[in-house]
């Protein structure tokens, strides 16, 4: 059982530690001329305006976890659709992919017992105004 992992584990190794050398090989090899221009921030051409330590509304962090949450969610519709012509078949797929068993209604009505669940999840943080910016 170990044995099906080492090839993982290897080349786990072989990515880290072709990291850390060329890390490394650019710290010893990489030119080292600092200057007063190279070290002041740069934002996107412009001279930086105010103070970098500014605070961020709760609201900008409650919008982008619930972003994350609901863009992951939606994420999960590619794999059911790759997958449903074998879960809305009750029986064998041949090698065209056409069903030779009867058609079944679960592969549907598992994604729409899921979108039920996220429509509902949405609705109820639309309403309570999580998405809203002021």
């Amino acid at each position: 059982m170990a044995a099906s992992y080492l090839p993982a584990l290897v080349f786990i190794i072989f990515a880290v530690g072709f990291g850390c050398l060329m890390l490394g090989l650019t710290m010893v090899l990489g030119p080292k001329r600092t200057s007063a221009i190279k070290d002041e921030p740069f934002e996107c051409g412009s001279e930086p305006i105010g103070s970098p330590r500014v605070k961020f509304s709760v609201k900008f962090y409650q919008v982008a976890i619930l972003f994350l949450v609901f863009d992951i969610e939606v994420a999960f519709l590619y794999p059911w659709a790759s997958l449903f012509r074998e879960l809305s078949c009750s029986g064998v797929l041949d090698a065209a992919g056409v069903c030779t068993g009867t058609p079944s209604l679960f592969g549907l009505v598992e994604m729409l017992v899921f979108l039920v669940i996220l429509v509902v999840a949405l609705a109820y943080v639309w309403r309570k105004r999580a998405l809203d910016w002021a």
